[in-house]
């Protein structure tokens, strides 16, 4: 017979709270949100080594449980098991889009740079203006939420958060204005590149 405290009770109850998470009770997520959280955070911390970045995936994984609780199934695995599963792919989806961001940041930031340096003679001149204009009509074809929070990175030097600080946007959501940002950019000055050259 099993004691209160034993694997087979604490197992039972998971399931029982994983059934009104189901049923849609938000009391029971708060109890597995309670046990399971300080090991997702902890997690999440171990792979992205920033605590905002950190704090987000774990509220992401435990809004995909929420989402997703009609898929856990208990044959397949502990709830332990698939709470860590959830938070750390998106722990890794999240450092994937952070270093891809700042790949693209270096391409675009370096393209911008070049359309604002100083230039001597009047054929480089001619192509700066040239890039210069690419540059800006690239920018002014960015959706304005987009636009406004590249121009306060490039622009204004603030960092993700006093952006989302400024523009009352959520941190996730600068960050996925800024990553969409780059890729349309990155394409549209694609031909200025030395690669995209003719």
């Amino acid at each position: 017979m099993s004691s209160t405290g034993s694997p087979s009770s604490s197992s039972d109850r998971e399931l029982r709270l994983m059934e009104q998470v189901r049923q849609g009770d938000p009391d029971a997520l708060g109890q597995i949100y309670d046990r399971y959280a300080g090991v997702v955070l902890a997690l999440a911390l171990r792979i992205l080594r920033e605590r905002g970045a950190a704090e987000e995936v774990v509220s992401q994984a435990f809004w995909q449980v929420w989402e997703q609780a009609p898929r856990y199934s208990a044959e397949r695995g502990s709830l332990a098991a698939w709470i860590t599963a959830i938070a750390r792919s998106r722990a890794l989806d999240r450092l994937r889009s952070e270093q891809r961001e700042l790949r693209l940041r270096e391409r675009v930031g370096d393209e911008v740079e070049r359309s604002a340096a100083p230039v001597e003679n009047p054929a480089d001149l001619t192509l700066a203006g040239e890039r210069r204009r690419r540059v800006l009509e690239a920018l002014a074809g960015l959706p304005t939420e987009q636009r406004e929070c590249v121009e306060l990175a490039y622009y204004r030097g603030l960092s993700h958060r006093e952006i989302a600080a400024q523009t009352g946007a959520p941190l996730g959501t600068v960050k996925t204005r800024i990553l969409l940002a780059m890729e349309k950019l990155r394409s549209a000055l694609a031909p200025l590149s030395p690669e995209g050259a003719p």
